[in-house]
């Protein structure tokens, strides 16, 4: 059974970072992708990126050049890493793994992004 611990979330200003991070339990398989979703109140959970062995990664459109997602396949873990943070990154932040047709999640965080 795979398991997704998240950590990092909080309050940051406009403009500030934080730094996401995932840690997987259970069997997960490095060509199966693992990413970040996000859901603000009222709207439909969106990807914000993800990685797939050997480094293929995917981001949103809203968060390119200021998102970086990793992934430390040997401790099973992905962070991301969120700079320049605005008003609009402000939603529950949830830890994503897809494995042959079955997606996991984690329990969420949230980040609020606000002066």
């Amino acid at each position: 059974q795979v398991q997704l611990v998240e950590s990092g979330g909080g309050l940051v200003q406009p403009g500030g970072s934080l730094r996401l991070s995932c840690a997987a339990s259970g069997t997960i398989f490095s060509l199966q992708p693992m990413g970040w979703y996000r859901q603000a109140p009222g709207e439909e959970r969106e990807l914000v990126a993800s990685i797939t062995s050997p480094e293929t990664r995917k981001y949103a459109d809203s968060v390119k050049g200021r998102f970086t997602i990793s992934r430390d396949y040997a401790k099973n873990t992905v962070s991301l890493q969120m700079n320049s943070l605005k008003p609009e990154d402000t939603a529950v932040y949830y830890c994503w793994y897809h494995n042959y047709g079955v997606d996991y999640w984690g329990q969420g965080t949230q980040v609020t992004v606000s002066s």
